[in-house]
């Protein structure tokens, strides 16, 4: 089997429009959630996220992409270009054969679809722009991506609700862990954040009106939040022969199914999760210095996941480190785990952990070190990324710094 390492990533979301101003934020323990800004927002209850602020899509894109692209689309080819710049990588004809596009996404063209709603059933029209499904097809942005680099392996979405991206992100390891792929472009985007995918959300009662605070007591709810992130995972001798940087290594995963229900988590499904990826990647708990939460904010969630790990890591969770940055950038839906990712990576290649921001007073029921509110400098070798899906369904990956 064959090992592999990012070489690449890019990202856009509420914190920054490329990775570093991400990095930046995070290490800063900034928050990118703000009120929110879109036509009838008056007209909800929930009228924070976080959104991407001061963005012109005409500066990143012709007048005839734009026709074919959605807002989630846009979003993901934007950290799509700049993955695939940082990691230095030119797509030849015998390359470009075997490489592909695996990325998660839950909601599809959400805006395309709003507007278009809006257009039919609002204004009383009968015709709609011809693209409209091509637009808001949720594979949109995998194959927009595809044919930007004449990627013509395996190329699909993964759509699983919260943990999209972790699902696209294990499938695309596993096409190099297996010697399918040389070359995979994975994560995932995500952008609900209109009248009616904000409306929707509100039926669920689980939104914040005021914040997202993970693993605090006074905790109320999660909040949304929009972007992509995307990362080249690299065979790692076809990295090595080029010279290329590698940001860290993937080097195991888990995926698993509750079958209990439809959105309460379960303890045992994401411990299974947790384990199953321990047990892929070779690790014993103790190896383990960071996770990334799921971390939504939410009471269910954050008391589930914190018994999960306690479980799963007896003594040593402890010692371990556990933070959501979902409390800086949102929920970003099918496209969290990816911009999640990049916290691991901070953790492993640049030794800071990303915080949990908003953290007013501890919770008996998450006693576990949930880095509050400030950053802080440590040694990790190995970190997890967790991600815990309505429909029961889950997917935690295991990272380790390159070297």
């Amino acid at each position: 089997m064959k090992r592999v390492v990012i070489t690449g990533a890019g990202t856009i979301n509420a914190l920054g429009k490329d990775v570093d101003t991400t990095l930046e934020a995070m290490r800063e323990g900034r928050c990118g959630i703000g009120e929110l800004e879109f036509r009838d927002v008056d007209r909800l209850a929930i009228r924070i996220g976080g959104q991407v602020k001061d963005y012109d899509p005409d500066t990143a894109f012709s007048r005839q992409q734009l026709a074919l692209y959605d807002r989630f689309t846009q979003f993901t080819l934007i950290a799509a270009r700049q993955a695939v710049a940082q990691s230095g990588l030119e797509f030849t004809e015998a390359l470009s054969l075997r490489a592909g596009v695996i990325l998660g996404n839950s909601g599809g063209g959400m805006t395309t679809l709003d507007e278009n709603y809006r257009s039919v059933y609002e204004d009383g029209k009968n015709r709609v722009h011809p693209f409209v499904v091509p637009k808001l097809m949720n594979n949109a942005a995998a194959s927009h991506v595809s044919m930007a680099w004449g990627l013509r392996g395996p190329s699909f979405t993964v759509s699983t609700a919260c943990a999209s991206s972790n699902h696209a992100m294990a499938q695309a390891f596993q096409m190099v862990h297996g010697g399918l792929c040389p070359v995979m472009l994975t994560g995932g985007s995500e952008s609900m954040l209109c009248f009616g995918g904000v409306k929707a959300w509100e039926g669920l009662r689980v939104m914040s009106k005021d914040g997202c605070r993970p693993f605090s007591a006074n905790r109320n709810g999660m909040v949304q939040g929009e972007g992509a992130g995307v990362f080249v995972f690299e065979e790692y001798e076809h990295a090595r022969a080029r010279g290329a940087d590698m940001l860290a290594e993937v080097v195991g995963y888990a995926m698993s199914s509750d079958a209990s229900d439809i959105v309460m988590p379960s303890k045992e499904g994401a411990a299974r999760t947790i384990s199953g990826a321990l047990r892929d990647a070779r690790l014993n708990p103790e190896d383990v210095g960071y996770i990334n939460a799921h971390g939504t904010g939410t009471a269910a969630n954050d008391k589930t996941e914190c018994a999960a790990v306690a479980d799963v890591f007896g003594r040593h969770a402890d010692k371990l480190m556990i933070s959501s940055t979902k409390s800086m950038h949102g929920h970003l839906i099918g496209g969290t785990g990816a911009v999640e990712l990049l916290a691991c990576i901070m953790a492993l290649r640049d030794k800071i952990i990303a915080p949990t921001i908003n953290y007013d007073e501890p919770d008996p029921e998450c006693a576990l070190d949930v880095v509050p509110n400030e950053a802080r400098e440590a040694h990790v070798e190995v970190a997890l990324s967790n991600a815990f899906a309505f429909g029961g369904l889950n997917a935690v990956l295991a990272l380790r710094r390159a070297g």
